[in-house]
């Protein structure tokens, strides 16, 4: 009677398990966070005055360096501008040399972000500007997932070149600057563009 009750017991147990085995591998109704956060990612122009808070950061951060890379050669080096003196420095540095850049106008083009990431490839690796840009793209889209807004700049970059901005920025020696991107509080709630799947064709 043992024996059958122990056998009952097993076969029990057995049907349980793979009941919740069938359970785990069900999709999930849930919306896949990843896409979710793709899609509703938008570049901000307007910012609350308060810079990211550095653990906030720290995280988008460790998520950019974490990004696929050409022979695992992190071949990307950062530097983060997170209070207005120091940014204010900066553009100092942006117009040194230049009686018509004003100060005012070039602070402008970062947009109202109240922290700025400078990231610089290194030239001697010819894929380098493609793995800044996938640590770009994971820096902005953790961002969105955790509430800060962001914007890419391009036009920043030749004024960063400029020996005054470098001592500032102190990127290892042949490092070139490839993008600014500000990080921020968004201050606004920007519609969507069109995006043209057009310029997609399965083959």
């Amino acid at each position: 009677m043992k024996i059958l009750t122990k056998i009952s017991l097993l076969c029990l147990l057995i049907i349980v398990s793979s009941c919740g085995q069938e359970v785990e591998n069900q999709p999930s109704n849930e919306t896949n966070q990843v896409i979710e956060t793709i899609m509703a990612r938008r570049s901000i122009r307007a910012y609350k005055p308060e810079a990211v808070d550095r653990e906030t950061m720290k995280t988008i951060l460790e998520c950019g360096i974490n990004a696929p890379n050409g022979q695992n050669k992190q071949s990307w080096e950062v530097r983060v501008i997170d209070e207005p003196a120091k940014i204010d420095k900066l553009v100092e540095a942006m117009c040194s040399g230049d009686d018509n850049l004003d100060p005012a106008n070039v602070k402008s083009i970062f947009r109202g972000a109240p922290t700025l990431t400078i990231i610089a490839k290194d030239p001697g690796y010819r894929f380098s500007h493609i793995d800044c840009g996938l640590l770009i793209e994971n820096m902005v889209l953790s961002a969105w997932s955790l509430g800060v807004g962001s914007i890419c700049l391009g036009m920043p970059v030749e004024l960063l070149k400029k020996e005054a901005a470098q001592e500032i920025l102190q990127f290892s020696e042949g490092y070139e600057i490839v993008l600014c991107v500000g990080f921020g509080y968004a201050d606004e709630s920007p519609a969507a563009k069109p995006r043209d799947m057009g310029k997609v064709k399965f083959l």
